[in-house]
């Protein structure tokens, strides 16, 4: 029987004070700085401006459980692999829900173990 609209959930975008141990989040956008070539060979352009870019991550979307949190610093376990510190400056978190987040772990962790 196929899943209806009803059944799926949503993720919902976090900002960084709302990031809490035990929760399960996914990388939404991975953010880039850096300073335009032009600004730096003209000076007439004044004081350069950095720019700022969201990359759509190769992993987004996998269940990363918080640990821990010292913004703007979260501790965070991926299904696979180890525990990593993100830094809420430089990525957007979604929260997941937690029945989805769940399943996903538990499957992504069968597909480690196959290989």
């Amino acid at each position: 029987m196929a899943s209806s609209t009803l059944d799926s959930t949503l993720a919902r975008v976090l900002r960084p004070e709302d990031v809490r141990p035990g929760i399960y989040v996914a990388v939404l956008y991975r953010i880039i700085e850096f300073l335009p070539t032009s600004c730096l060979e003209d000076h007439r352009l004044g004081v350069p401006q950095p720019v700022r870019l969201r990359w759509l991550p190769w992993d987004g979307g996998a269940p990363l459980k918080v640990k821990d949190v010292c913004l703007p610093f979260v501790l965070v376990r991926p299904p696979k692999g180890r525990r990593q510190v993100l830094d809420v400056r430089r990525v957007e978190l979604a929260r997941l829900d937690s029945g989805f987040a769940r399943r996903a772990t538990a499957e992504l962790r069968r597909r480690r173990k196959r290989k």
